[in-house]
C-alpha cells in the first residue's frame, strides 16, 4: 500500500514515521490474506484520525469502522499499534475513502437488545452479545449472512485486543517477597474502594464513630499491580464515608511512597499482585 502524505508535518518527520512503522510491520503476514489494520488520515468534516480493518473476505465493502483516535497522527498511531500489536495483520496510514469507508447498513443491528446499533458500537459496549452474533445467530437470507460475516471481523478485533491484554497480564511481576521492603515507589490508582475498620469502629455516647480506610488498587510503571490501604485518621458518624478532613483518592492520582513493606503476594487469575503494609508516603 502507497504512504499517503500526512498533513501538518514536515517531509523529514513523515519519513521517519513511516519508517517506524515498516519496522512495526515487519514479520507480519501479508494483508491479502488476513486483512489489515487502517488508520484514516482526517477530512474536513471529521479532523480525528479513525481506525478501521481491512477484510480480505467479504464482497463489495471490506473496509470497516471500529474507532475515532486523535487528532495528533503520534498519538493516534500509539494508540492503534498498541492495540493492534499482538496481531497478526499489518497497520497501514491510508486516505479516507468515501465509497469504501461509508456504513451501508449491512453492519446495523436489526433485532434484539442493541437494535438500531452499529456492530462497531457492540464491540465497545458488548464483545460477547457481538461473539454471540458471530457464531450463534443463525442467517435465513444472504443479507443476515453478510452482517453474520461482519460481526466475525469485528470479533476478531476483539481478539487481537484481548490476545494484547492477556500478553500485558501474564508480564505482571511481584515487586519481591513477602517481608521485603521497598522503597521509592511511583503508583498510578486505579480504583479505590472505601469500607470500615470493624476493629477501630466504636459507639460513645450512644453516637457511632466509624474509622473508614480507602482501599486502593495501583498500577506502577511497568504495569504491575500493588494494594495497599489507607486508614483515616480521623473519625466519621456515617458508615463508609470518608471525613472531610481526609484526602480522597481518585482514579488516575499518582501516589509516591518513600518506603513500604511487602504484605504478601497472590495472584487474581493469571494476574501477579503485591499488598504493601506500613506505607510512608512522601
Amino acid at each position: 500500500m502507497a504512504n499517503p502524505n500526512i498533513p501538518g508535518i514536515p517531509r523529514t518527520e513523515q519519513d521517519l514515521l513511516y519508517q517506524k512503522l515498516s519496522v512495526y510491520n515487519s514479520g507480519r503476514t501479508s494483508y491479502k490474506e488476513v486483512g489489515a489494520y487502517l488508520v484514516a488520515l482526517p477530512r474536513y468534516e471529521h479532523p480525528a484520525y479513525s481506525l478501521w480493518i481491512y477484510s480480505p473476505l467479504p464482497e463489495h465493502q471490506s473496509i470497516f469502522y471500529i474507532c475515532d483516535l486523535s487528532e495528533n497522527v503520534h498519538d493516534s498511531l500509539r494508540i492503534a499499534s498498541t492495540l493492534c500489536f499482538y496481531s497478526q495483520r499489518p497497520l497501514y496510514v491510508v486516505e479516507y475513502n468515501a465509497k469504501r469507508m461509508q456504513s451501508k447498513g449491512d453492519d446495523l443491528v436489526f433485532f434484539g437488545k442493541y437494535r438500531g446499533h452499529f456492530l462497531h458500537e457492540v464491540l465497545r459496549i458488548d464483545p460477547a452479545y457481538l461473539s454471540w452474533i458471530a457464531f450463534k445467530f443463525e442467517p435465513r437470507i444472504p443479507k443476515q449472512e453478510r452482517f453474520v460475516q461482519i460481526a466475525r471481523i469485528y470479533h476478531s478485533v476483539h481478539l487481537d485486543v484481548q490476545r494484547r491484554k492477556s500478553q500485558q497480564q501474564s508480564r505482571s511481576s511481584f515487586l519481591g517477597k513477602e517481608g521485603d521492603k521497598v522503597e521509592n515507589l511511583k503508583l498510578t490508582v486505579q480504583s479505590v474502594h472505601i469500607e470500615d475498620n470493624p476493629y477501630k469502629t466504636q459507639v460513645i455516647k450512644g453516637i457511632p464513630h466509624f474509622y473508614v480506610r480507602q482501599m486502593l488498587k495501583l498500577k506502577d510503571a511497568a504495569g504491575n499491580l500493588v494494594t495497599l490501604r489507607i486508614n483515616a485518621r480521623t473519625a466519621s458518624t456515617q458508615s463508609c464515608l470518608l471525613p472531610a478532613l481526609e484526602h480522597a483518592y481518585q482514579p488516575g492520582e499518582t501516589v509516591e511512597i518513600a518506603s513500604a513493606r511487602i504484605a504478601r503476594t497472590y495472584l487474581i487469575g493469571n494476574i501477579k499482585c503485591t499488598r504493601l503494609n506500613y506505607v510512608k508516603l512522601r
